[in-house]
């Protein structure tokens, strides 16, 4: 008679020969998925094409429906297996949108988002110059025959920089990638007569490309002339979002300055009452676990590039003033127990976010979720 340790390990044993298949299958995949790489790149086909991805995962979700597997696994797993393929394409390099362009010069490319642009542009086989703060006495050399300047350093000095600038030629693109625009665009727009264009990348430099990444995009002059470039973005995997600058900076002072304050507040304030962080987390939930690992992300970075955006702006103390009131105005109705205000307020932002409250709770879940298999 077969024992339980003797169907144990058939058992096991089949799932081993099934894992084995499913690894030299994924291989099998990759190597398509990068000849698929290199037909893009012939023709300048973008890495990313999200309505491909769609009709996929859809086609995909039907096939587990089918075949009574979960329909949320099937997608989580193959949304993975499609990173890795943009991965994978993105190894078997980019198709040149602007072959004849001059040189490119990134002011700063030495810091750690100037050097994920120094790395896309060489790759892609543009001529490409990189300007240190110690190459100022040279600089009518760097940008002698340059096509695009980019100007790449700290909130604080962009401005300083783009009004030392002199001597572009006159159809060289001037660009910014600082995170507050109406300052820098209209700086550029008076130091230099030709194209001009800001931009925002959203994302940091840990970044391995540009793919499912948005840059934002704040016209200036000349839209034509840097089209190409807008192009590039695209071949890369970009998402180019076009907003005015003012329209950008209002976004921004929410998503970016009121964000990094509230988590810095709040680190600041777990100091201050001595928690134990180990215990903290042993005993969170993963929705807690995942608040707190973006209170330490911020508090492993660079201070002076937050410090930096909070500062940018004097408008911003305005908003962050509106944000204390609304919260001393909660806090009443919690001291005053005076829970029918608190729901009612509660009530009113939830209608305000109306049906996006619901999509966000969905696509939490799926995010929590991925949380508590790496605890």
């Amino acid at each position: 008679m077969t024992t339980f340790d003797e169907k144990l390990l058939q058992c096991r044993n089949e799932i081993d020969e099934i894992d084995q298949q499913l690894v030299d299958l994924l291989a099998k995949r990759r190597k398509v998925t990068s000849r698929v790489g290199e037909l893009k790149s012939q023709v300048g086909m973008p890495i990313f094409a999200p309505q491909r991805e769609v009709q996929l995962l859809q086609k995909l979700r039907n096939q587990a429906k089918q075949a009574n597997v979960s329909e949320q696994l099937i997608e989580d797993i193959f949304r993975r297996i499609m990173r890795d393929s943009y991965s994978s394409q993105d190894e078997q390099g980019y198709q040149c949108i602007n072959p004849k362009a001059g040189k490119v010069v990134v002011i700063g490319g030495h810091g750690q988002l100037g050097q994920v642009f120094v790395d896309l542009f060489t790759r892609t086989g543009y001529d490409v110059s990189v300007m240190g703060r110690n190459d100022w006495d040279n600089a009518q050399s760097f940008f002698a025959g340059a096509s695009l300047v980019i100007v790449s350093v700290p909130i604080n000095v962009t401005k300083q920089i783009i009004d030392s600038l002199s001597g572009l030629p006159n159809d060289c693109i001037l660009a910014d990638i600082t995170s507050i625009k109406s300052v820098p665009l209209q700086a550029m727009l008076n130091a230099h007569n030709g194209p001009v264009v800001g931009l925002h990348p959203m994302f940091g430099p840990d970044v391995q490309g540009f793919i499912k990444q948005t840059i934002i995009v704040c016209h200036g002059r000349g839209e034509a002339k840097y089209q190409w470039l807008l192009d590039q973005f695209s071949v890369w995997g970009a998402n180019n979002f076009v907003v005015s600058a003012k329209e950008h900076d209002d976004a921004m002072a929410m998503v970016q300055v009121m964000r990094h304050f509230s988590t810095a507040s709040y680190g600041y304030h777990l100091m201050e009452e001595n928690v134990d962080l180990k215990q903290l987390l042993a005993m969170s939930s993963p929705i807690y676990r995942l608040e707190l690992a973006m209170v330490g992300r911020l508090f492993a970075q660079d201070p002076a590039l937050y410090a930096d955006i909070i500062f940018s702006n004097p408008d911003n103390v305005v908003m962050m003033k509106r944000y204390a009131e609304r919260f001393l105005t909660l806090l009443s109705a919690v001291e005053k127990n005076d829970k029918t205000a608190f729901i009612n307020t509660f009530n009113q932002v939830a209608n305000w976010f109306g049906d996006d409250a619901q999509n966000f709770l969905i696509e939490s879940k799926s995010m929590l979720e991925k949380t508590s298999e790496n605890k």
